[in-house]
Parts: C-alpha cells; structure tokens; sequence
C-alpha cells in the first residue's frame, strides 16, 4: 500500500505534465498555423491563458466567454486607446485600467487579457487584429483545451 503524501504528489505531477504537454501542443499549434497560413493566431498572452485553460480548467476564468471575450475586449480597448489617445504612457495604462475596469464589470474576466493592450501599443497594429490574432486564435486556444479534455479526460488540477 502505498503513503497517502507518495500518491498525491505522484498524482500532482501526472497531472502538472498533462496540463504542460497539452499547453505546450496547443500553443505549438497556433505558432504552426501562423508559420504556414501566414495568418496570425497567436499573442504573447496566449502563454499565460495556456496555463490558466490547462492547468486549471475548472477555473472560472478557463471557460470560454472568458477566454475568448476578455481577449477581443482588451484587444479593443487597446486599439481605441491607441488610435484615439496615441503611444503616450498614460494612454497605455489608461487602456490597461479600462480593460480590468471592463472584464469586471462584463463578467469576462480572464487576466492574461490585461496584458493585451500592451502588446497593441508595442506592435500598433489595425483594426483587422481584433479578428485575428485575437479572436480567431483565442477561439483556437479554447477548442483545443476543450479537445484536450475529452482525450485526458481524468485531467483535473488540484490546488
């Protein structure tokens, strides 16, 4: 019989390499499509998401409406910040003080979003980057952990 403290950190670290090996395919993924396609489907940010949708899945801020809508949502408030307020400091963090302001109050909170706006000012992008990468590749991001899930179904993170 084996000690209780044997099987929970056996168990911990089975599931610590399933959440790792299913982040890393997924994010692997993404970076392969924007290599082929030449159609971007990743952001920095998409890193810390992957920790959150496959290390936590039954977090709140794994499911998807979050993922995906704090995503465009801090991708559209940087954009309007920049566009309207220009690459000033102020007009940089006022985008990211908005964009918690906005997860917050619309009940999409997902914080690796908040780091949205500051990628917008650093790489001043269109319009078109609401679409992809930000909603287009955290959609992706959303189906393959949810696909993840059915194939490593006894995938549950305990904290």
């Amino acid at each position: 019989m084996s000690h209780p403290h044997v099987t929970s950190t056996r168990h911990r670290w089975q599931q610590a390499l399933l959440a790792g090996v299913g982040g890393g395919l997924a994010v692997g993924l993404l970076v392969c499509e924007t290599e082929n396609l030449q159609w971007p489907l990743l952001l920095g940010s998409f890193g810390s998401s992957a920790v959150i949708v496959f290390g936590f899945p039954d977090s709140g801020f794994s499911k998807a409406r979050n993922v995906v809508g704090a995503h465009v949502l801090c991708v559209f408030i940087g954009l309007l910040c920049l566009k309207l307020l220009g690459p000033a400091w102020w007009s940089a963090g006022l985008a990211v003080g908005l964009c918690i302001a906005a997860m917050i109050g619309t009940r999409v909170v997902h914080p690796p979003a908040g780091s949205n706006p500051l990628l917008v000012f650093a790489l001043k992008p269109g319009w078109l980057f609401l679409i992809s990468p930000a909603l287009l590749g955290s959609l992706a991001l959303v189906l393959l952990a949810w696909a993840w899930r059915r194939l490593a179904p006894h995938h549950r993170h305990e904290t």
